[in-house]
């Protein structure tokens, strides 16, 4: 998946307090599956295949990896599953349907990322492209800490997060839906991920173009400890 992380243009957005965001971002993901495909794997940017490469570099062979919001499995999800044991997991009875199709040496699961259930320390990493700013942003530092004790001495942790504010609220015809988005700022971003634990080595505020306007995201690497403090 993928979601602006900067507060959207005036006009384009309306609050989110009498809606669901989950079933917003689910039932919009499954009506958008052909042109959000086109767009995010077929037309990538280059700050997606940026975030590729440095996934890609960060994780070894043999690793156990969580994605979060795989979406359809193209391009992220197909390339970080080659020599690695890849679970992909998304809200979109659609995107899971085609990520299964898509890429047949990995598992996927559909799920809401706030429930997900993994046994501690079972996860060399665990990457998030796009998707945290549809996660209403009350729930962001459970999240954090529910990643961070999933992850092994030394596992990493990779996504891309929010860099302005916005509590909640549901853009307007974003590539053809409406859609939820929420998310911190940059600061306060890096602060929840310090608090769940998570040791950040990389943080930088990068711009792409979007559906109608540009979108500044934080892009993270963050590492468990190597060893428990004494």
């Amino acid at each position: 998946m993928t979601a602006r992380a900067t507060a959207p243009a005036a006009g384009l957005a309306t609050p989110a307090d009498a809606l669901d965001p989950r079933r917003v971002v689910a039932d919009g993901y499954d009506r958008i599956a052909d042109r959000y495909l086109a767009w995010s794997a077929l037309r990538p940017s280059a700050a997606r295949l940026r975030a590729l490469d440095l996934a890609d570099a960060q994780i070894p062979a043999g690793a156990d990896v969580l994605e979060l919001g795989c979406g359809a499995g193209l391009p992220m999800t197909a390339r970080l599953a080659i020599g690695r044991n890849l679970t992909g997991v998304d809200i979109s009875a659609e995107q899971i349907r085609r990520a299964r199709r898509n890429v047949s040496d990995a598992t996927f699961i559909r799920a809401d990322l706030t429930t997900l259930e993994r046994a501690p320390a079972s996860l060399d990493a665990v990457v998030a492209f796009y998707c945290l700013t549809h996660v209403p942003r009350d729930e962001h530092a459970a999240l954090f800490a529910s990643i961070r004790r999933w992850l092994r001495p030394g596992g990493v942790f990779l996504g891309s997060l929010g860099v302005e504010d916005d509590p909640g609220s549901v853009e307007a015809d974003w590539l053809g839906v409406d859609m939820y988005f929420s998310h911190f700022s940059a600061r306060v971003n890096r602060r929840l991920l310090q608090a769940a634990g998570l040791e950040v080595e990389h943080a930088e505020v990068v711009t792409e173009p979007e559906d109608r306007h540009d979108a500044r995201f934080l892009w993270v690497v963050a590492r468990a400890p190597h060893a428990a403090p004494a």
